[in-house]
């Protein structure tokens, strides 16, 4: 039985299609491919892959409203990828619930390590928790259940993605210290590499979103202009 993990390329330009593919069967994925975003939906939802690599432009369907309309149904891992001059979709892939995303014209080196950090982290997410687990890290009204992948605030649930909960994780070990972004981006990236410090300044800004939805007063993750970013519990 083949288990090679399965990713699903989706983007109008079937050139990249092509030659994606074939990069990542070369490094032994398996590969599905969509050029249309209103198909590709149909079938992520129906046959799920492990990870979906997904074009923000695109007709008809465009890949932000798929991953919206993916999002209200799957947790699926997602790695955008957009044009390099397109901050603002950037900032809205990540705020959409993408993992990761990665600028065009890219290096296809680039995107396959990518993929496989994505796909360690998922895996690590989804891993059944030992009996000797972490214990629940609690600072104030955070509590963050690192066996159950299970965040909440004043006892209501926040639901983070893979890499906001090792970024808050990181933030909240030590109350109070600063963060640096090259240091958050070692911590939810590990041992992939050129990770713009953008990106880190997007998860930030969704993990605000995110609690500031059960809590408009929440103030906790501080920003430290051109230092980074630390969390008091008590703000």
């Amino acid at each position: 039985m083949n288990d090679a993990p399965i990713i699903a390329l989706v983007d109008d330009d079937r050139h990249i299609l092509t030659s994606v593919s074939l990069a990542l069967q070369a490094e032994g994925f398996m590969t599905r491919v969509y050029a249309d975003g209103e198909a590709a939906l149909r079938a992520l939802l129906d046959n799920p892959p492990d990870l979906a690599v997904l074009d923000i432009k695109m007709p008809r369907l465009d890949g932000i409203e798929l991953l919206k309309r993916l999002r209200e149904k799957s947790d699926l891992p997602v790695i955008f990828l957009t044009s390099k001059d397109t901050e603002i979709d950037e900032a809205l892939g990540l705020a959409m619930g993408a993992d990761d995303y990665i600028g065009k014209p890219f290096s296809q080196r680039l995107l396959i390590e990518r993929i496989r950090a994505v796909l360690r982290r998922s895996a690590q997410r989804r891993a059944p928790p030992p009996d000797d687990g972490p214990a629940p890290l609690v600072r104030g009204r955070l509590t963050m259940d690192p066996a159950r992948h299970r965040v909440t605030w004043d006892g209501r649930d926040v639901p983070l993605t893979v890499t906001e909960f090792l970024i808050l994780d990181a933030l909240a070990q030590r109350p109070g210290y600063v963060k640096s972004r090259d240091a958050l981006i070692a911590v939810a990236y590990a041992d992939d590499a050129y990770v713009d410090d953008r990106t880190i300044d997007s998860h930030i800004k969704r993990l605000r979103k995110k609690f500031r939805a059960v809590d408009p007063g929440f103030r906790a993750i501080e920003t430290l202009y051109g230092v980074g970013y630390r969390f008091d519990p008590e703000a």
